[in-house]
């Protein structure tokens, strides 16, 4: 299944204040996030970021928001994104079927979610460079699982590239600067 830039959202999971000092590879998995909200903006896809009890965990960390801008979040308290109504009813209204996630802890919000987006019909799109976890395993674990269940996973240098689909454009251009 090839994923088209026409046909996909993407979400940011409750990558928080309080929480993300304990993920690992944070550092890695922070720039990398930046890279893929700044390419997606570049090729006009709408973006939906949530919050895990925002008054226990935090608001997103710095780097995400500046990255997307004109900021604003769904606040949750459902472990899995589709246990809030709005959050489905965006992703509904949106038409799109290709969903892409990134965010934070791979084996809890970011697994529950994808499973849920699977049976709501939509492809969930999982970008294993833009994910962890506090323990490295139960990221692997996770990944795997989505994998099993039927998610499609990839790289967001990938997916930025799969979403482009041709190069000599000034979009390209600005897709190649941003995963330099």
């Amino acid at each position: 299944m090839r994923v088209k830039k026409e046909d996909t959202i993407a979400v940011v999971i409750d990558v928080q204040k309080r929480l993300f000092p304990f993920i690992s590879e944070n550092e890695k998995i922070s720039a990398n996030i930046v890279k893929l909200i700044k390419g997606l903006k570049v090729l006009g896809i709408n973006i939906i970021t949530t919050v895990q009890y925002s008054k226990g965990l935090g608001d997103t960390i710095e780097p995400i928001q500046e990255a997307l801008g004109n900021y604003k979040h769904m606040e949750k308290m459902s472990f899995s994104c589709c246990g809030f109504d709005d959050f489905i009813s965006s992703l509904k209204s949106s038409g799109k079927k290709n969903v892409i996630i990134c965010g934070i802890e791979s084996h809890v919000c970011v697994l529950q979610t994808v499973i849920d987006l699977l049976e709501n019909g939509f492809n969930p799109v999982l970008i294993e460079d833009c994910v962890s976890s506090r323990n490295l395993n139960d990221k692997k674990i996770a990944v795997e699982r989505m994998r099993q269940e039927g998610a499609k996973i990839s790289t967001y240098e990938s997916i930025l590239f799969e979403l482009l689909e041709v190069s000599g454009t000034d979009t390209f251009k600005e897709i190649s600067k941003i995963v330099k």
